[in-house]
């Protein structure tokens, strides 16, 4: 064994070098840490222990693909690398030696653009029938004609199991390999650039799961008792040993940008990751994210979940903030939700889905900025008015919101066809962030169940931990929709979520509907610039809202009926008024046959506004006639 002789690339774990492999691992509770290679090739080496807990040591001869294990203080039991880069037989088995610097990268100078960016939430598993990185790559081609440009992957770090969502994830710095090897996952990312994809990874740094973390086997201090978590031990990001623990995770968000050129991060649960100290741990994650960025000389982009509506989230780290760059909006999915089914129970409880709910959570992001939040009985949310509508992700769909149902169903199965094309439409084309989940561009007909394949004690505790959580929903509390309730750790539940393409095809007109918003969404002027403080909005009727998107190359107006056929007499509402001399002329609407609506008339008729039942118009304006009689105005408007 001889001592570290070169610079390491990242804090812990196995780096190749020159003439063998370099290991590293924090283990302070330990006084003995040795490398056993499975082979049985060389003799198991000693690291030598340094001062602030960690063990390390270059092993001579061990290259790319070796599998190794580590034995603390001469125990007879054997543990995998806490940051492991590949777990070949899953968290229980030995870890492997990856050699990344084989991989040949070709996307030298690919970057997002910001301004036009669509984000698409997909679960390997489920994204296509095979369930791997590969297969997955081969439909980005189709992602880009459909007007994608961030594909965000749930979870893929190891977890035990042959499914599983991936937030219960085990092994942090490892590619799980269900999906396949580290190298496949490369050629995912680098299929996505060739194609102008960008590619962003869910994390989860507020737990580990409860199969297959021995995380405590090297230190108790990987985990804190001051904190309550929902999911599992809190991890110690301010308490005795936690430079290193803030380190592992620090350098793990590094770690993806950098090996597997991810263009961003998706922070899960931000709520459950707890520190008192300054500064906080989520900024200084996202400033090793922003370096890992910074190695590929490109821009990252990073959105963060956060249920308590914490602002200071993407605020700049001189006022105070964390850095991050946009916030998943669940009030406005609330609201949409209950706009569209008329139901508001449990979380949805502080909702009515009304047209003002809507403007205000398109152009001011968050609807709880501080008021009180009857479902919760305190405040909920922080102040938001000043935040550009960038710093939100809007949805109608994500990965926990359809499965927080007896069905699992996706929002098309819970509501009519009309509404959801009108809803789809005000969404797709107002300035937040909009994000589509898997399937949901072409009306996917298969639900998302929560589903983790565990074994034993677990299996079942999984299966009654998920039902305790529905019960907040009385209709999903009751005997009927318990017996219906799909198993998580059954094979059927998993396979029923996964995808068929062959959907595109029989429900081509919504899939050509999403194709459309999103053209229109990058073209326009008006809407591509994405400001909300250029956008203006006004109720028109009980079920009814307008939004004037202004332009200094041409307005726009969007006018969304979630209600009745209506007859807007007289038209007193300055947004509605053209600019001099243009008329408003229809760009789109959700009721034309091809998007499989009913048709309709003239919306504009002489001194009235048209509007048929459940729809979105898109206007744009066009010059007026010369000749000025109500006449011209009514065939020209037409």
């Amino acid at each position: 064994m001889s001592p570290t002789t070169s610079a390491r690339r990242f804090a812990v774990g196995a780096e190749v070098e020159e003439g063998g492999t370099l290991f590293r691992v924090w283990a302070p509770d330990r006084k003995r840490v040795s490398v056993v290679d499975c082979s049985g090739d060389r003799p198991e080496q000693l690291l030598l222990l340094e001062e602030n807990g960690y063990h390390s040591g270059h092993v001579t001869g061990m290259r790319g693909g070796a599998r190794y294990l580590f034995r603390l203080d001469d125990e007879p039991k054997l543990y995998p690398d806490p940051a492991s880069r590949f777990q070949p037989e899953g968290p229980h088995g030995p870890s492997q030696v990856v050699e990344s610097s084989t991989f040949a990268w070709q996307d030298s100078g690919f970057e997002e653009s910001p301004d036009a960016r669509v984000i698409y939430e997909l679960h390997l598993g489920t994204f296509t029938k095979e369930g791997t990185y590969r297969a997955a790559a081969a439909q980005f081609a189709e992602l880009a004609e459909l007007g994608i440009t961030t594909i965000e992957l749930m979870p893929i770090n190891g977890f035990p199991g042959r499914f599983g969502w991936g937030y219960d994830g085990v092994n942090p710095w490892a590619p799980v390999q269900i999906y396949g090897s580290p190298d496949d996952l490369r050629v995912l990312v680098a299929t996505a650039h060739a194609h102008g994809l960008g590619v962003i990874l869910d994390v989860v740094y507020n737990h580990f799961g409860p199969n297959g973390s021995y995380f405590s086997m090297f230190s108790r201090d990987y985990f804190s008792d001051a904190y309550q978590n929902d999911w599992g031990d809190p991890i110690n990001f301010d308490g005795p040993g936690s430079p290193a623990v803030r380190e592992f995770f620090c350098e793990n968000a590094r770690y993806w940008i950098e090996e597997f050129h991810f263009d961003g991060l998706r922070l899960d649960a931000t709520q459950a990751i707890f520190d008192k100290s300054q500064p906080h741990v989520l900024a200084d994650i996202v400033r090793a994210a922003r370096r890992g960025g910074e190695a590929l000389s490109k821009s990252i982009f990073i959105v963060a979940e956060n249920e308590p509506q914490e602002t200071k989230l993407v605020r700049s780290p001189e006022a105070g903030g964390y850095g991050i760059d946009a916030l998943w909006n669940d009030d406005f999915h609330h609201s949409a939700m209950v706009a569209l089914t008329g139901r508001h129970e449990a979380y949805y409880n502080d909702y009515r889905g009304t047209p003002q709910e809507l403007i205000s959570g398109l152009k001011w992001g968050y609807l709880f900025q501080g008021q009180h939040y009857y479902w919760q009985k305190n405040t909920r949310g922080t102040p938001a008015l000043d935040l550009d509508a960038r710093h939100f992700v809007t949805y109608l769909q994500n990965h926990d919101q359809i499965a927080n149902s007896v069905t699992g169903s996706r929002v098309d199965r819970l509501t009519s066809a009309a509404e959801l094309r009108a809803i789809t439409a005000l969404m797709l084309l107002s300035p937040p962030t909009p994000m589509l989940f898997q399937g949901q561009e072409f009306a996917s007909s298969a639900p998302f169940y929560f589903f983790a394949d565990h074994e034993g004690e677990l299996r079942a505790s999984a299966d009654k931990d998920r039902r305790k959580f529905l019960e907040q929903f009385p209709s999903a509390a009751a005997r009927q929709a318990q017996e219906q309730m799909a198993r998580p750790a059954e094979l059927s539940t998993f396979e029923r979520c996964k995808l068929n393409f062959s959907e595109r095809r029989t429900n081509a007109a919504m899939y050509a509907l999403h194709k459309d918003l999103l053209r229109l969404r990058r073209e326009q002027p008006a809407l591509k610039q994405r400001l909300a403080a250029r956008m203006h909005g006004s109720v028109l009727a009980d079920r009814v809202l307008a939004l004037r998107f202004l332009c200094d190359q041409g307005d726009q107006l969007l006018i969304t009926n979630l209600g009745g056929d209506l007859e807007l007499r007289p038209i007193a509402e300055p947004l509605l008024a053209p600019p001099p001399n243009t008329l408003w002329a229809v760009l789109l609407s959700t009721e034309d046959v091809r998007y499989g609506g009913q048709s309709y008339g003239p919306p504009w008729q002489v001194g009235k506004l048209v509007l048929p039942a459940r729809s979105t118009i898109l206007f744009t304006t066009k010059d007026a006639p010369k000749r000025g009689s109500e006449r011209a105005e009514e065939e020209s408007s037409a």
